[in-house]
């Protein structure tokens, strides 16, 4: 998350030969004589967070001043329905274009930012200029050459007022009347569309012959313009043709469908794909990494850019804009670079900002586990565990308790709360995450032996410890686990391979029950991102972490630490098995 795409600096950096102009120090990324990665490698080495952030956000022209686009490094601008400077002639476009773009470059690296517009049946937001047929029009003619020509003309006239981006051509396939937007579709017949998908050279110019599948391609000079693929995916199948509603449908239906057009887009090399306020089977278009990412970008190859529609990840939740850092998280998961949020642009580069530190957060945990036992031995490990099991269990009390695993000197002194004392993900909820879709969990805090054996569970994990405490009320002479851990330990243990994860603020008596336990896992006290437990102990990431402190056997020991003549320890200082990821992360 928050790491600027690939795809959008290529976009970037064609338009940088005749914006950036003469400088007086040679930059690699601003040399169009430079091979593309060069540039890209060279520009991402100095940008800094923020502005990387600012270069994944669009926002609306009222918004888009010049201290604006300098202040945040804003990276897109967009005109929404309606939104047209004063008489709107090609003259005052020009002239709003350059004025914004005038910001974008004053910022320290001089990035230009791209203008968008919705030319989607010819320039139409400008006076006088030539208006076509909606696609419903179009379809009728059957007639690739003839769009092919129309979107000649639109990126003619629309380059003519300063413009490089297009939201165009809509490619959805209407299969129901009823919905509002059916006119932007070219046919109920996905073949149809198919073949009118002939528009997109004609507004970006013709691939190369050499070209590679999937990589964009937007013909140099000042008379073609970037096009976007919209709504992906499944936009014209909605219920009842209610807009931005649920397409139901099978998989095998939305391939034959509502998917084969983008094959065609991509093929002919679209600079970019927009995604739909829709849903699919209940699942939201912008949070659905397996749509996005997993099938568009990995499995079509599509090396453009992802761009959101306006708004489209205040629709997430519902009612829109319910929980907005979730919507963040989600969207940008999911592989949107590009995000539209035309006003409240400063909101969603704070909750990026965040969702990248919640990120170094998360690698800090990962590398602060410490693996104690893993197994009966190194030729019968139990971790990494496998994300694919019919049934797991996970239980104990500090599973799903972010109090727990924040600890002391959080929100309050002795950071008493349980999940309303901040906002993070449990390490429950980062196993849920991790696992495969189709892996059952049962989650009990403190589960008896007989429902234990009952449940034939593949495996299980337990997660106990201390409860929060800061000075004073954390002093303890017998460092034992409160109960119900050790209950939860013995009736799960032993009954099922299990791994227990000890979540504390120092090593805790655990020698008594070791034998019964196939894996031990010291994961101190995370913070907020028990995602980081799950990365490791399911093999997206190795163990690596080594013991700060001495493991005692009983507190009778104690003090005892590294170097004493009494060193007994049941796990020295400095100790921890190590792990590589899993061939299958």
């Amino acid at each position: 998350m928050g790491k600027l795409s690939i795809p959008i600096l290529g976009f970037l950096l064609l338009f940088f030969a005749a914006a950036a102009g003469d400088t007086k120090k040679y930059l690699k990324y601003k040399d169009p004589k430079q091979p593309l990665g060069v540039r890209i490698k060279d520009l991402m080495s100095r940008m800094t967070l923020q502005e990387k952030i600012g270069q994944m956000v669009q926002v609306e022209r009222s918004v888009a001043t010049p201290d604006v686009m300098k202040k945040y490094f804003i990276g897109s601008v967009l005109s929404g329905g309606g939104s047209v400077p004063p008489k709107a002639s090609a003259e005052t476009w020009v002239k709003t274009v350059n004025d914004i773009q005038k910001g974008a470059l004053s910022t320290r690296l001089g990035i230009p930012m791209i203008y968008g517009i919705d030319a989607v049946h010819g320039h139409n937001n400008v006076y006088k200029a030539t208006i076509f047929p909606h696609n419903v029009g179009l379809g009728v003619t059957r007639d690739p050459q003839l769009i092919k020509r129309i979107g000649e003309a639109t990126a003619l006239e629309v380059r003519a007022t300063g413009i490089p981006y297009v939201f165009a051509p809509c490619i959805a396939v209407c299969v129901d009347p009823r919905w509002g937007r059916c006119y932007e579709s070219y046919s109920e017949d996905s073949r149809i569309v198919q073949a009118l998908t002939e528009i997109i050279p004609g507004l970006q110019g013709d691939l190369p012959a050499n070209s590679k599948k999937g990589v964009p391609f937007v013909a140099p000079g000042k008379t073609k313009v970037a096009a976007c693929a919209k709504h992906y995916v499944g936009d014209g199948g909605t219920t009842r043709g209610i807009n931005e509603n649920n397409t139901v449908i099978s998989l095998n239906g939305l391939l034959n469908i509502h998917m084969p057009a983008y094959f065609n887009a991509i093929t002919k090399g679209v600079a970019t794909v927009m995604v739909s306020y829709s849903s699919w089977n209940g699942k939201k278009m912008h949070a659905n990494r397996d749509l996005v990412t997993g099938f568009l970008k990995n499995k079509m190859k599509f090396r453009g850019i992802v761009i959101s529609d306006w708004q489209g990840i205040d629709r997430i939740t519902s009612p829109p804009h319910a929980n907005y850092s979730y919507s963040v998280e989600a969207g940008v998961s999911a592989g949107i670079d590009m995000v539209m949020v035309p006003y409240n642009f400063t909101e969603f580069i704070d909750d990026l900002t965040y969702q990248e530190h919640r990120e170094l957060a998360r690698e800090a945990v990962r590398k602060s586990l410490v693996l104690l036992k893993n197994g009966e031995s190194a030729d019968e490990p139990l971790l990494p565990l496998p994300k694919k099991a019919p049934k797991i269990l996970v239980a104990g009390s500090h599973a799903d308790n972010l109090g727990y695993q924040c600890g002391g000197w959080t929100i309050t002194w002795q950071g008493l709360g349980g999940n309303d004392l901040t906002s993070g993900t449990t390490i429950l909820s980062g196993i849920s995450t991790a696992v495969d879709p189709s892996t059952e969990i049962i989650y009990s805090e403190s589960p008896n032996a007989d429902f234990v054996k009952a449940n034939n569970f593949s495996y299980a994990i337990v997660v106990v410890g201390e409860p929060p405490y800061a000075e004073m009320a954390g002093d303890n002479l017998n460092l034992t686990i409160p109960e119900p851990g050790l209950s939860t330990i013995t009736n799960v243990c032993g009954s099922v391979k299990c791994v227990v994860v000890i979540v504390s603020g120092r090593p805790l008596v655990i020698e008594p029950y070791l034998s019964r336990i196939d894996a031990l896992v010291a994961a101190w006290l995370p913070g907020t991102e028990g995602q980081g437990v799950a990365d490791v102990i399911f093999g997206d990431y190795g163990f690596t972490g080594k013991l700060p402190r001495t493991w005692f056997k009983t507190v009778d020991q104690l003090p005892m630490n590294v170097g004493d003549d009494h060193y007994d320890p049941l796990f020295p200082f400095g100790f921890g098995l190590t792990t590589e990821p899993a061939k299958s992360s």
